[in-house]
């Protein structure tokens, strides 16, 4: 049976995340769900992004400078202003993100950093082997130079390796670039300091 327009514009302003009894099919599940679930659930998917920029920024923070090339490369001049600049936004903008302060500009600033590594993913594959024809021929002869589990990785030259290594990094920046972009959207929310100061952008 077809809808009505009310009916379809009702369901519209349904709250996305208020779950009100009548509105479930399991009404008793309501508290669970506005009082554990989405609150816990939100809070622990904040701490988890922020705190993966966090150990990701670490060794970008030790060394702040070492990336200078890289982000010149991507166009990014002064290399030595972007370095540590990016090295910052990550480390200390994931104990922001953590701890939800100013948590919607930080995780903007962060996603976009996270997509142009996306695209880099894209732009600047692994490649299609680790080992020369020399190095194949090293292997398959059964050399000690290599173990089993080396043996077994790089029997084609590495290129599955290699392509495995390349999907993971991918799927990696998939995740953190929306995960990053969806606490731009719904903010610091259930514990966070933006909420317990009821101040946030």
């Amino acid at each position: 049976m077809e809808t009505t327009k009310v009916e379809r514009d009702s369901m519209s302003k349904l709250p996305v995340f208020k779950n009100e009894k009548n509105n479930l099919y399991l009404p008793f599940m309501s508290s669970f769900y506005n009082a554990f679930a989405q609150p816990f659930g939100w809070a622990l998917f904040r701490i988890v992004i922020g705190g993966m920029l966090v150990v990701e920024g670490w060794p970008k923070i030790i060394a702040p400078f070492a990336q200078v090339g890289f982000v010149e490369n991507l166009g990014f001049y002064p290399g030595w202003l972007w370095s540590p600049m990016l090295a910052g936004m990550q480390f200390f903008g994931g104990m922001f993100i953590v701890v939800g302060l100013l948590t919607r500009p930080i995780a903007l600033a962060n996603a976009i950093m996270l997509a142009i590594t996306l695209w880099f993913h894209f732009a600047h594959p692994y490649g299609d082997a680790l080992l020369t024809q020399a190095g194949i021929d090293a292997l398959n002869s059964g050399s000690d130079f290599f173990t089993p589990n080396g043996i077994k990785r790089l029997a084609d030259g590495g290129g599955a390796f290699l392509t495995s290594v390349q999907l993971k990094a991918e799927l990696a920046s998939i995740f953190w670039t929306a995960g990053a972009l969806l606490i731009a959207a719904f903010g610091g929310a259930h514990f966070s300091l933006d909420r317990l100061f009821k101040k946030q952008f």
